[in-house]
């Protein structure tokens, strides 16, 4: 993959940009943004321009469109780009969301900042860090920076040794993560979830605080640092809360339901002068808490923002209505939603299906059987997936598909940067940035012939304290064995600064240096290995500016699969839920629904057994037309025991006229009877400014249609705009008016 240059991600901050409208700024002329390719409630959401807005989107409702709309909206009503902030979850995201609004306006939309909550964080703080203690010139550390930190601080505290069954650096990291990110004392998360740790709690808190003062010395910050730390400067700082609030005078914020706590107060702080706040997102789809997203921040938004609207997007882009049915089914029996009937215009009447096997064996072989049915009536393998909770599900399908000589893709692997190698040079070009970055120093004294930890260390110490590192280590009085190599590696970094070089130019000089030392590092494989550094010189041809590029490497660092290109040949997907969030295909799978693996047996009822139920309703709205839902009906325990089960609780819940039961063996092609066709509502592309109707116009009594569940009499009505309708083919339904569509027959 090459990484093409292209303009920055944040518009530059100026001294005017700290107004709430960039003075002397003019709406560039434009032929206007056609919101006749909107439907109701997405023109509802992008025509709100002030205030507080709660757009719920279902799955497959066009979220991005209508936040690509809104932006260029927003820039043709006179709001400069400069003042419009568009928080994502992933760089891509935003990138394409502004591309996609300079499209339907023009280039102006570049200039609007859009990113992720930790690129953003990363942009303030190294303009304003210093109200908090900051430099500009911090490091931002990867997860494998902070495990080597905390393993350092293990050993140099006396927490390791053959008597001391220390928690791993890894479980170290989770707690101090999960601490952050879900808004708890370190104490109380490891009393509530790694209780058979506590008797080492003082020691972890001791650890933890080490580590935190560590970073703070040696100007690290980890991923949780960036957006603690904007937390911080918003709050202890007033003037700049000030500052940032009045440059982003109008916020957007995608996927709200996977923010943690931490997120959702800076978009408060954020917005405190003016409230004019956007958030997008589905309550079905939060699925995020291990990661510290909490479900209720979506759920509590109208509070925080009391004069908040609520628009529901419930028109359905992707799936065919049968699988719509069956998935309202799902997430109708959630405990706390906002209620929403999902509906669509795309044909179809194939129901989803459901199948119970003897076991994970079977399974797998009627899911085989069932994808190579598929791929012969022409659907392409990369258009098939099979999804599973976890990873470890996917095991015996994979020997299956292997024996039918099927390929398959499963999603995960490392990132690019996150590889040794790849580490080793970054670290020469993370310290041209900071010098005092501890960790990289360590690390290339370490590829030093004959130095060991305890002399990097030594080394590292000597000239860590040194206004300049550099100097500290040209003068620093190596011995013998290491004398030649610390030259070499003083010179290397003279000539880095002397260059002038951009950052291919500097890769090059640092690869002259390294080179030896790399094939002599990895003889097994460097040439291999030497792929990936050829993919990195390319990622940095795209950037003028060093820094812009390890701010990007830390923060969005590409993946080992862009390295080694299309291995040719079509793929079926295997993919754990969590991972194919977002993703649609033509056929899915959704294995192991069973009662004990889905749930899983250790959710409890209450907000673990609602994620479980919500992640099942994410799996099954990733399909189009074809849906399967398999269960074993046999189980192998721990200890190697079978025993019998039945199908997952959520499935039992569903209404069995919403989809067919097929069987598990022989050809089940015939099985299937398909039902009436559906016929989706004829609706008009130009949103309709009818008017509403009210509960007077709807006594009980009265015949009504709706798009998709027909026609039914009005059973009961409860103020302000609550009803429930009989339908002839799907009983009683509770609606709410302002989202119903119904029409009076």
């Amino acid at each position: 993959m090459t990484q093409k240059a292209q303009p920055s991600l944040f518009a530059p901050f100026s001294e005017t940009d700290d107004n709430e409208l960039v003075p002397g700024y003019r709406r560039p002329a434009t032929v206007g943004v056609n919101l006749d390719d909107l439907n109701e409630a997405q023109y509802q959401a992008v025509t709100t321009i002030d205030g507080p807005v709660l757009v719920i989107a279902g799955a497959g409702s066009g979220k991005t469109r209508t936040l690509v709309y809104r932006v260029a909206h927003l820039i043709e009503n006179g709001v400069a780009p400069e003042s419009i902030l568009l928080l994502t979850f992933t760089r891509k995201a935003s990138q394409e969301m502004l591309w996609r609004a300079g499209r339907l306006l023009n280039e102006s939309c570049s200039r609007v900042t859009g990113g992720t909550f930790h690129s953003v964080a990363n942009l303030l703080l190294r303009r304003y860090g210093g109200h908090i203690g900051y430099g500009s010139s911090f490091t931002i550390i990867d997860r494998a920076d902070a495990e080597g930190i905390v393993n350092l601080l293990k050993s140099s505290l006396g927490f390791t040794g053959k008597n001391k069954q220390f928690p791993s650096k890894r479980v170290i990291l989770n707690m101090i993560s999960g601490s952050i990110n879900k808004s708890l004392k370190l104490e109380d998360l490891v009393t509530e979830q790694y209780a058979h740790l506590t008797d080492h709690l003082d020691d972890i808190v001791k650890l933890e605080q080490h580590y935190q003062t560590f970073k703070y010395d040696h100007g690290l910050m980890d991923y949780d640092d960036l957006l603690v730390n904007w937390k911080r400067l918003l709050e202890e700082a007033p003037d700049v809360r000030e500052t940032i609030s009045r440059r982003f005078s109008h916020i957007m914020v995608d996927e709200y339901q996977d923010t943690n706590l931490i997120q959702a107060d800076i978009v408060r702080l954020c917005a405190h002068t003016h409230n004019n706040v956007m958030v997008v997102g589905d309550d079905s789809q939060s699925i995020y808490a291990f990661r510290g997203a909490d479900f209720y921040n979506i759920m509590r938004f109208p509070k925080v923002f009391p004069d908040c609207r609520i628009v529901k997007l419930e028109e359905n882009y992707r799936s065919c209505q049968p699988i719509l049915s069956l998935t309202n089914d799902i997430i109708n029996n959630a405990t706390e939603k906002y209620t929403k009937t999902l509906f669509t215009r795309i044909a179809g009447d194939l129901k989803p299906r459901v199948c119970g096997v003897r076991d994970e064996r079977d399974e797998a072989r009627f899911v085989v059987r069932k994808i190579n049915e598929l791929r012969r009536s022409g659907t392409p393998l990369e258009e098939i997936a099979v999804l599973f909770r976890s990873g470890f599900h996917s095991y015996k399908l994979e020997m299956e598909l292997n024996t039918e000589g099927l390929d398959f893709e499963k999603r995960g692997g490392l990132k690019l940067t996150e590889s040794a190698h790849m580490k080793d040079v970054l670290a020469f070009l993370r310290l041209l940035v900071n010098p005092q970055d501890n960790l990289s120093w360590n690390r290339i004294f370490l590829q030093l012939d004959k130095v060991g930890p305890k002399t990097a260390q030594k080394i590292t110490a000597a000239i860590a304290t040194a206004a300049n590192p550099f100097e500290a280590l040209r003068k620093y009085p190596a011995g013998g064995s290491s004398k030649q190599g610390i030259a070499k590696l003083s010179q290397l970094f003279i000539d880095l600064h002397d260059s002038g070089q951009s950052p291919s130019g500097l890769y090059e000089i640092v690869m002259g240096y390294y080179e030896p030392i790399f094939q002599h590092l990895y003889a097994d494989d460097f040439p291999k290995r030497q792929k990936d550094l050829d993919q990195l010189k390319s990622i940095m041809a795209g950037y003028s500016e060093l820094q812009s590029f390890i701010d990007d490497t830390a923060l969005d660092p590409p993946d080992d699969s862009t390295v080694e290109g299309d291995s040719g040949g079509e793929k079926v997907i295997l993919s754990t839920i969590h991972s194919a969030k977002g993703l649609e295909f033509d056929a899915v799978f959704v294995i192991g629904l069973a009662d004990g693996r889905f749930p899983h047996g250790s959710a409890a009822q209450g907000e673990q057994w609602e994620e479980e139920r919500r992640l099942l309703y994410v799996a099954a709205t990733r399909a189009r037309q074809h849906l399967y839902l398999t269960y074993p009906r046999e189980l192998m325990t721990p200890d190697r025991q079978f025993r019998r089960v039945g199908m997952s609780p959520f499935l039992a819940e569903i209404s069995p006229g919403l989809y067919e039961r097929v069987e598990s063996g022989g050809d089940t092609s015939g099985y299937y009877r398909p039902a009436t066709r559906y016929e989706p509502p004829v609706l008009s592309n130009r949103p309709k400014r009818e008017k509403k109707l009210t509960l007077k116009d709807l006594p009980v009594g009265t015949k009504v249609q709706h798009p998709f569940f027909g026609i039914g009499t009005v059973k009961k009505t409860s103020a302000p705009s609550s009803l429930d309708v009989l339908f002839d083919r799907h009983g009683i339904k509770t609606l709410h008016l302002d989202y119903a569509k119904l029409k009076i027959m």
